[in-house]
């Protein structure tokens, strides 16, 4: 597995309320999350860094032998006790009073990654030259595109495009989406927040993933460098999951 992981604050805001990690377990499970914070002076980045610390503490003991039903519970699990611990941050301080974070996470072992979401930070799968997303955003413009009342081009700019219907720490209970997918050797897995996705077509995301002379860093650098280019009016975090079949082998 090769990983890259980058934030960035942006053009515009004046701290990067997200928070992103990768890490290796000893039992050779990958752990990946994003989270997008939000709720004002500081509440935001507290909010994505809790979360981001408590699925982590949830999850570091995970077994590469887990099977998936059970590995899906303890996502689910994981991010719920993410969202308590939000929760129950923002009820005891003022100051933190509403914060809350959206968070997309993977756990990718042999064969299969699990990917559980809440909010509209996303997941994105590449393989053989095609790029699938594998999260819906939980957000009123895509319930009203489902609806029918707006079309997906009139969504893209919409004023209240970045209005949640689904978030974590705002409400004691939350529902978290989780879902397996196949994950093969050369698959690559992009995780990311609404401050990439919203500033780049998945056209671009694609074409800049197939780039071969770039390495994954150097991806992860060029599609934060895009989404600046575009605007960059929001925290832009970017995570690279490559599963390399070379490294597989040499491993």
């Amino acid at each position: 597995m090769i990983t890259a992981n980058r934030s960035d604050i942006g053009r515009i805001r004046l701290v990067n309320e997200d928070r992103a990690s990768v890490e290796l377990l000893d039992s050779g499970v990958t752990l990946a999350i994003v989270a997008d914070g939000m709720g004002g002076h500081q509440a935001g980045d507290v909010a994505s860094q809790l979360a981001v610390e408590a699925f982590r503490e949830a999850l570091c003991h995970t077994a590469a032998e887990t099977d998936i039903d059970s590995a899906k519970q303890v996502m689910r699990q994981a991010i719920l006790q993410a969202n308590e611990v939000v929760y129950d941050m923002a009820s005891q301080n003022e100051q933190y009073h509403n914060m809350g974070t959206t968070v997309v996470a993977a756990m990718l072992f042999a064969e299969q990654a699990i990917i559980g979401h809440i909010g509209d930070s996303r997941a994105y799968k590449m393989r053989d030259s095609a790029l699938t997303r594998l999260t819906e955003d939980h957000t009123l413009v895509n319930e009203l595109v489902k609806n029918g009342q707006i079309s997906p081009e009139e969504a893209a700019n919409h004023p209240r495009r970045n209005v949640l219907t689904r978030a974590l720490g705002t409400d004691q209970q939350v529902e978290v989406d989780v879902r397996v997918v196949p994950w093969k050797a050369e698959d690559l897995l992009l995780l990311c927040s609404d401050g990439l996705s919203n500033m780049l077509t998945e056209e671009q995301m694609l074409e800049t993933l197939q780039i071969e002379e770039l390495n994954l860093d150097e991806k992860a650098d060029r599609l934060v460098e895009l989404a600046l280019h575009a605007g960059g009016d929001d925290n832009i975090t970017v995570v690279l999951l490559h599963n390399d079949a070379v490294m597989e082998q040499e491993g």
